[in-house]
């Protein structure tokens, strides 16, 4: 299971943030549970052959993270 505890911080454009927030604002999503899903789906698709934790590549893991 995922642990929600580290912290990332970013530096991003104040408007594209405005913006970006505003669009997970209308689909009921905050912008962290849309940043985790990014990374999720940047791991997947770039982890080459790197071995990934069952509860990263396990279909139950991959249902979080579709896109509604």
């Amino acid at each position: 299971m995922e642990n929600r505890t580290a912290r990332l911080t970013l530096l991003i454009d104040p408007k594209k943030k405005q913006i970006f927030e505003e669009i997970c604002a209308q689909q009921d999503l905050t912008s962290s549970q849309v940043v985790r899903r990014l990374i999720h789906q940047y791991i997947l698709e770039h982890a080459g052959t790197r071995e990934l934790p069952e509860w990263l590549s396990a279909p139950a893991a991959n249902a979080e993270h579709k896109p509604q």
